[in-house]
């Protein structure tokens, strides 16, 4: 849900997800980590942007927070 967040504040930007340049990526547990490549590689399917993932601990009991920076065409 989180990348499907991203794309659309993208797509209401005038981007998409070929704009993102870097990605954070923080799991509540590390051992989530191969599931979220899974997931990342349906939304970066060809030359994934700049990306970090690291183990932290996430208010309210999210498992997951992801952010991203994007530069906009033009």
């Amino acid at each position: 849900r989180a990348l499907e967040n991203i794309r659309a504040v993208l797509v209401a930007a005038g981007a998409d997800m070929r704009d993102v340049v870097k990605v954070g990526v923080f799991l509540a547990n590390i051992a989530d980590a191969k599931a979220m490549n899974e997931v990342y590689a349906e939304f970066f399917a060809s030359n994934p942007p700049a990306r970090t993932t690291v183990g932290a601990a996430l208010p309210g009991g999210a498992l997951v927070e992801i952010d991203a920076v994007a530069l906009l065409p033009g």
